[in-house]
């Protein structure tokens, strides 16, 4: 699933080579996907310029002279962009522009593309819940969120009306580059280790924006991201020594899904 990584990495490109476009024809193969009658989202979106491209949490913010188009690559997908000669077989959505070039959005399951009316984003219920992004959130507002909280500090981050953008392929080596243990309460958090937990986020995103997002994801021109196996610290690492004390690495149960922690640097505490 694309997290704030992969997603901010694909705005920051689609705003580069998408911006001042002009989307001609919108074909959709995939109805359940919209939030609109088919002829009325092609309607909506046809004869709109594209003016920049922003991100929040796993949504894309596709902001057009007409509206906002929001996608959500749900468990994951493509944003390619094509030519109707070079479109790819797998495609829910394509949106045809007036110089000939064609953009084709995949998704491989659960995949959203909502169409919003200029002025209308406090009302789509999906985004108008989420948190700031990620990174967005300073130290202060992160003291002030957690806050009191018996929340988990896995739970919280998972959250995405908390803080967007953080999710299972992110949160391992989140934890453990602050030292937390998935299961330990907010609320017994030192001031301290908020600081790390801040901290921690930011290291443990920033480096795979930096390379373009995860391998599993793809960009614009189909090129994989650089983030790979070999910079992941403990996530989906069981057994393997982890990179600071040498204990093997473990995975264990924390709710409905499973966590991966260096026992030893990650303990759990009152």
């Amino acid at each position: 699933m694309p997290e704030l990584p992969e997603i901010a990495s694909r705005a920051a490109q689609m705003k580069t080579e998408l911006a001042g476009r002009t989307i001609r024809h919108v074909e959709v193969l995939q109805p359940k996907c919209i939030n609109l009658p088919e002829d009325e989202f092609a309607s909506a979106l046809s004869g709109a310029t594209i003016l920049g491209v922003t991100c929040r949490g796993k949504w894309l913010f596709v902001e057009t002279t007409k509206g906002w188009l929001l996608l959500n690559l749900g468990m994951g997908g493509e944003v390619l962009l094509v030519t109707r000669a070079t479109l790819p077989e797998k495609r829910r959505l394509v949106l045809d522009f007036a110089d000939g070039s064609s953009v084709s959005i995949n998704f491989w399951w659960f995949g959203y593309a909502h169409f919003v009316p200029a002025g209308e984003l406090p009302t789509h219920a999906m985004t108008a819940r989420l948190g700031p992004n990620a990174l967005d959130v300073t130290l202060d507002q992160l003291r002030a969120k957690v806050k009191g909280q018996r929340k988990r500090v896995k739970a919280f981050l998972l959250d995405q009306s908390e803080i967007a953008g953080i999710g299972n392929a992110y949160v391992h080596d989140i934890l453990f580059l602050a030292r937390l243990h998935p299961l330990q309460p907010l609320n017994t958090l030192t001031g301290a280790e908020v600081e790390a937990l801040w901290k921690g986020i930011r290291d443990g995103l920033l480096p795979s924006i930096d390379k373009g997002g995860a391998f599993y994801e793809v960009d614009l021109h189909g090129h994989k991201g650089g983030f790979d196996m070999q910079h992941i610290l403990v996530g989906y690492k069981e057994g393997q020594l982890c990179p600071r004390c040498g204990a093997p690495i473990e995975k264990i149960k924390t709710g409905s899904t499973s966590s991966f922690i260096c026992p030893r640097c990650q303990a759990l505490h009152d």
